[in-house]
């Protein structure tokens, strides 16, 4: 029985997304508090900043802080190699087979970004849960401060270096017909009016992350998303290229382009404009 409630579940996940319509790796909250109490051996992942988690998370939660996955040095928001975020992963209890659940404030900022790195590490199984507290009430999920720790596990990475762009890559492709570069900042960001941006990388387009979520910080739904989309000329069939100032940002842009719209290329700057900048190229 155990084992049908389950399967029902996995089906309900398929089909159902977020009041997205059929979207790839979002969970709603009744089928997530399904989920847990079928399989305990679900990994939960909060990506909250440490201080948020301790106040309050979901019971048998970990938090992962995507600071903890950079590398050290000027440029802020470049990944640390594939084999050292695949063990700082494992020690947390996390393998590349691990059923993973990560949620965060509710901005789809920082679930995103984890979200993004496990699959760019080749985690089969991951989804979404987006952090709505009425919801959450609603079908009783249990919140706790107690800090659970999971045994050790060894991950085992199976890069796919194809969501991810350098930035040689980006200089060889983005003038390129069928390459769309879209820059997730705001608007101001985006024409170098603030403190910590001179411009944007030439030929980008702008499409503020936010754009795409809504007051309560959900995707928008899928039609408004399309509709969004296309006003700016961007197809299905064009490769996109997403970044911000880190890759945060970016990382919303990705899932919304690759899961929700469906689009098949979609790439994350890694380096974004903090190395763009930094090594000096040029910026509009």
């Amino acid at each position: 029985m155990k084992a049908l409630k389950y399967l029902l579940v996995l089906i309900s996940v398929l089909l159902f997304s977020n009041g997205l319509m059929a979207q790839v790796d979002f969970i709603k909250a009744a089928d997530f508090a399904t989920l847990i109490k079928a399989n305990p051996k679900v990994v939960v992942i909060d990506g909250n900043k440490a201080k948020t988690f301790a106040t309050s998370h979901i019971k048998g939660a970990i938090n992962i802080n995507h600071m903890d996955l950079y590398q050290k040095g000027d440029i802020e928001g470049l990944l640390l190699p594939a084999a050292d975020m695949a063990k700082f992963f494992g020690n947390l209890g996390i393998n590349e087979k691990s059923e993973v659940v990560i949620y965060d404030d509710g901005t789809q900022k920082y679930n995103t970004r984890l979200y993004y790195i496990l699959k760019y590490l080749g985690a089969e199984n991951v989804k979404l849960l987006h952090k709505d507290m009425a919801e959450w009430a609603k079908v009783r999920l249990p919140l706790t401060a107690e800090v659970a720790k999971l045994a050790p596990a060894t991950f085992t990475p199976v890069v796919n270096e194809s969501l991810l762009a350098t930035m040689q890559y980006v200089m060889d492709n983005k003038d390129k017909g069928e390459v769309v570069l879209l820059d997730a900042r705001n608007a101001d960001e985006f024409a170098g009016k603030t403190e910590n941006s001179k411009g944007h990388i030439p030929g980008a387009k702008n499409l503020d992350f936010n754009a795409l979520v809504g007051a309560n910080g959900a995707y928008k739904p899928m039609e408004e998303m399309k509709k969004i989309v296309a006003d700016m000329g961007i197809t299905p069939d064009k490769q996109v290229i997403v970044y911000c100032q880190t890759g945060v940002r970016a990382s919303v842009l990705y899932v919304a382009f690759k899961n929700v719209l469906g689009f098949e290329n979609v790439k994350v700057y890694d380096g974004s404009y903090n190395e763009w900048f930094a090594k000096n190229t040029v910026v509009q």
